[in-house]
C-alpha cells in the first residue's frame, strides 16, 4: 500500500474528486472529505461507500496531523481554511493531477491533451482496451456508459489520462503537466477568452511545456490537422518520437457512416468531423500499445458516446 494511507479531500464533490476518494477508500486508503456542496449522485456515491461528509461546509479542525496529505479540487480558494489549517499542520497539499500521479508513478502514462476532442479521443482508447479485456487503470472528466466512474487505480501496468490544462489552485501549474506522461498526444489547441490563460500565447506556452515534458524515448502524437497543435507537437524534442496523424478517411451512404481502410469500409456509430480526427488518433496510439489497426477496426465498430 502506498506510504499515503490518511487523506483528506477539501472538494470532494467535484466529479474526479469524489471518485478518486472512492478508488482510494477501496484500496484501503482512510479517507474524509468536506465540500460547501454535495449533489446527486454524488451524495449517494459517496453515502454508499461510507465517505459522505457529515455536513457542507469547510473544517479545518479536520486537519489534523494523523492526515499524511490534504487533496485539493480545482474549484478550492487558496485561501481555503482547511489548506491554511494543512500549511500550519505540515500536512502535504497536492493537487488532484499530483497525487494520481504519485499513485500512477509505477505505471506507463498516457496522457490525452487538447482544448477539443480530447474526451471523445481517451473514450475510444479506453473502449478499445476495454473491449479486448486489457488491463487498464484510467482518469476521465465525465463518466461513460461503460465506465460510469470517472476514476480507476488498481493494480494495472497502464494509466490513460484525459489531461486537463486547468492550472491547480494551489501552484498554477497546468493540470496535465503534473502526470510526466510517457506518452502523449495534443488533439487540438484553441484558445478562448474563457480559458484560465489570459492570451493565446500563454495558453499556447501550457502545451509547448507539455510536449517538452515527453522524455527521452517517449512519444509525442498531434493533430496536423490543426494548426498549433502541429505547431508545438512538430517542434524538435531530443530523442522524442513526434507522429502525426490526420482525419481518418471517411465516407457516408443513405445515411450510414464508414471510415475507410484500404478497400474496406468499416461501420461507425459516431461521427464528425471531429470524431473522425479522433478516430486516427487513437488509432495510431493504440497500435503503439499493442493494438493493431485491425483490432481498432473491430472495437470502433461498436462505440459510442
Amino acid at each position: 500500500m502506498s506510504a499515503l494511507q490518511a487523506v483528506h479531500f477539501t472538494g470532494i464533490g467535484g466529479a474526479i474528486m469524489h471518485n478518486l476518494a472512492i478508488s482510494l477508500h477501496k484500496k484501503g486508503f482512510s479517507v474524509t472529505g468536506s465540500d460547501v456542496t454535495l449533489e446527486e449522485p454524488v451524495r449517494e456515491e459517496l453515502l454508499k461507500h461510507g465517505l459522505l461528509p457529515a455536513a457542507q461546509g469547510w473544517f479545518p479542525e479536520k486537519i489534523h496531523p494523523g492526515i499524511t496529505a490534504v487533496i485539493v479540487g480545482p474549484e478550492t480558494e487558496n485561501q481555503n481554511p482547511e489548506l491554511t489549517a494543512a500549511r500550519k499542520t505540515g500536512v502535504a497539499i497536492y493537487s488532484y493531477p499530483e497525487f494520481i500521479y504519485r499513485q500512477a508513478i509505477d505505471k506507463q502514462r498516457i496522457v490525452v491533451a487538447g482544448s477539443r476532442g480530447r474526451a471523445g479521443l481517451t473514450a475510444m482508447v479506453l473502449f478499445a482496451l476495454h473491449y479486448f479485456k486489457r488491463p487498464f487503470d484510467y482518469v476521465i472528466n465525465r463518466p461513460l456508459k461503460w465506465l460510469p466512474e470517472t476514476v480507476r487505480l488498481t493494480d494495472a501496468p497502464l494509466i490513460i489520462i484525459e489531461g486537463d490544462e486547468s492550472p491547480g489552485p494551489v501552484d498554477q501549474t497546468a493540470g496535465f503537466l503534473h502526470y510526466q506522461h510517457h506518452i502523449g498526444l495534443i488533439c487540438s489547441i484553441n484558445w478562448d477568452h474563457t480559458s484560465p490563460f489570459k492570451s493565446e500565447e500563454d495558453y499556447v506556452k501550457q502545451f509547448d511545456a507539455f510536449g517538452d515534458r515527453t522524455p527521452k524515448g517517449g512519444l509525442l502524437f498531434y493533430c496536423e490537422n490543426n494548426t498549433l497543435a502541429t505547431v508545438v507537437g512538430a517542434k524538435q524534442r531530443p530523442d522524442v518520437l513526434s507522429i502525426p496523424y490526420k482525419i481518418h478517411p471517411h465516407t457516408s451512404d443513405q445515411g450510414k457512416h464508414y471510415i475507410i481502410a484500404g478497400k474496406n469500409k468499416i461501420p461507425v456509430q459516431v461521427y464528425g468531423t471531429q470524431n473522425f480526427e479522433s478516430m486516427s488518433g487513437a488509432m495510431e496510439l493504440l497500435r503503439r500499445i499493442g493494438v493493431p489497426a485491425e483490432k481498432f477496426y473491430e472495437a470502433i465498430q461498436h462505440f459510442t458516446l
